[in-house]
């Protein structure tokens, strides 16, 4: 029984590696989607704006997916940051047509519009799902 405990200890470096990872390509989309997106989403939901709270969370989540099946199906850390950052393009570039179909989408988040930050929300959440089954590899 201690060796089987001892044997499953061996496994805290590999996930303290793939989580530290994972922590800094969430920190970095983070960085990127704010930057990308007109409206100031952390001030937005400092003043209790819904919409924007939805729709960065799904944002959030919708990355979140992609890189939690890029962890379990790579094979180093490496191969996890760049499927992690393929997840980070397509995440941010789904934001950008969203933008495209829905005109005037950072003012209507801004605004407070909730249908807007949640369709942002969902649009992000579907695509997360999509682009996870895809690294399925």
């Amino acid at each position: 029984m201690l060796a089987t405990t001892l044997s499953s200890l061996n496994g805290i470096p590999p996930f303290l590696a793939y989580f530290a990872v994972a922590i800094v390509l969430v920190l970095i989309f983070v960085r990127v989607y704010t930057w990308m997106t007109p409206h100031e989403e952390l001030a937005l939901i400092r003043a209790n704006n819904s919409a924007a709270a939805l729709a960065f969370g799904g944002a959030i989540i919708g990355f979140a997916l992609p890189l939690s099946s890029a962890i379990t199906n790579s094979l180093s850390l490496l191969d996890c940051a760049v499927w992690g950052a393929v997840a980070l393009v397509v995440q941010i570039l789904t934001f950008a047509v969203l933008r495209l179909v829905i005109k005037n989408l950072s003012e209507r988040i801004d605004s407070g519009e909730m249908a807007s930050g949640i369709f942002a929300a969902t649009i992000a959440i579907a695509v997360g799902l999509i682009n996870a089954a895809c690294m399925s590899y």
